[in-house]
């Protein structure tokens, strides 16, 4: 691949990185629910309450991960949480005790509230004017181990969970060594306040966190990845086999269109005008459900998942023009000087956001006589993103020469 071989030898470290990370993790995760419910015997609300304690300890803990990561260089962070996971994992191989599989799984979430922005904050000031481009080859290497992961995973469930688990920890050991062997230190600048003052300029940045309130469209859109869109489909289908349908469409269009279409939007529009595009082509893969959903009666068969099926494939190429973008950005509305922080706060305000629109969308699929209210109102998230961003990129605060 072309624009791989093109990286800095770290960037292309932390993409190849970032592949293994995705393989090693869903390896685990989308199995982790039946393991603990069919195989140990707990109850589906502990099951739930142990995935929501992982949920929690990684999305809270986003802006404390940004803000070592510029405190501390991203490099000791990487490491950190990829280092984290090996023992996470390794303990998901070998406890069966809620008290363990609770302390588990709440590393594994602490992981990624290291791991995630201190990457993202590293390939930010590795790619200089490449940002989108860079993001972009990230994304790709991202949607290929979450491909890889979960079929895998399938073989290895076929012997054991807990062999997949062990599987996993080694892939995150022999990741750490990379890290600790090849990935260099950075010389960026260190933020000069401390951390409550760093905190406060992030607050007081109207731009940032207007941008971000936008934002945060997209992971409430990209979310219905994991809530609406395979519910739909398994509710139209009769068939849990949709499931994996939604997902192979997503990671496929993911994989094929990223690269080309981040150079195609790049050579066309500015970075705010192309997050705008991206977030009203995210809502705009809700429109085959708005209308199909309240025609289509349960179980009617492979060819009702059409619609859900389409829809995802918008879904997904509006997440491939968004993203990238959008990680463009965010040091700009921001600042260099706390590229992780800013990381950090806009994960972790994306997280409310998305929790609020996932409850919302959740009590709406549970009406029987509303089916198309939940389509409706996630093209409405994706509308309301994309205005807000074209606002701020019309006046002109989304330029690189503009700062808070």
């Amino acid at each position: 691949m072309r624009t791989l071989r093109e990286l800095s030898p770290a960037a292309r470290l932390l993409v190849v990185n970032q592949f293994g990370i995705n393989v090693g993790f869903y390896l685990v995760l989308p199995f982790l629910a039946g393991y603990l419910r069919d195989d140990l015997g707990y109850a589906t609300a502990v099951v739930g309450l142990v995935l929501g304690v992982r949920t929690l300890a990684q999305q809270g803990l986003f802006l404390l991960g940004g803000t070592a990561a510029d405190r501390l260089d991203c490099r000791p962070v990487i490491v950190l949480g990829c280092a984290l996971r090996v023992v996470a994992f390794g303990l998901l191989a070998t406890v069966t005790a809620l008290p363990g599989i609770v302390v588990a799984v709440t590393l594994t979430g602490l992981a990624g509230a290291l791991f995630n922005p201190a990457v993202r904050t590293y390939l930010s000031h590795e790619a200089g004017g490449r940002r989108a481009e860079v993001f972009a080859v990230f994304g790709v290497a991202a949607h290929a181990g979450a491909l890889v992961g979960p079929l895998l995973g399938t073989l290895l469930l076929a012997v054991d969970f807990r062999l997949a688990a062990l599987v996993a920890c080694g892939v995150f050991a022999v990741l750490t060594v990379a890290q600790v062997l090849v990935l260099p230190a950075q010389d960026v600048p260190r933020a000069e306040r401390g951390v409550l003052g760093s905190w406060g300029e992030v607050l007081r940045n109207r731009r940032f966190l207007a941008f971000t309130l936008c934002g945060s469209a997209y992971f409430a859109l990209y979310h219905q990845l994991y809530l609406l869109l395979p519910l739909e489909a398994e509710r139209v289908t009769g068939s849990a086999a949709a499931v994996g349908a939604v997902f192979v469409v997503s990671t496929v269009v993911g994989i094929a269109l990223q690269i080309p279409i981040t150079a195609w939007c790049r050579a066309r529009w500015s970075a705010g005008t192309a997050v705008a595009v991206g977030l009203t082509t995210m809502g705009a893969g809700f429109l085959p459900l708005l209308v199909a959903a309240p025609l289509t009666v349960a179980a009617a068969g492979w060819g009702a998942a059409v619609p859900v099926l389409a829809g995802t494939a918008v879904l997904t190429l509006g997440t491939a023009i968004t993203n990238p973008f959008t990680m463009q950005l965010l040091p700009v509305v921001g600042s260099e000087r706390l590229v992780g922080t800013y990381y950090g706060a806009f994960y972790g305000v994306s997280a409310i956001v998305t929790a609020a629109v996932a409850a919302l969308v959740g009590a709406l699929i549970d009406l029987p006589d509303a089916r198309s209210a939940p389509a409706a109102v996630l093209l409405g998230v994706g509308l309301a993103g994309a205005l807000g961003v074209a606002v701020l990129q019309r006046r002109g605060l989304l330029a690189e020469e503009v700062r808070a």
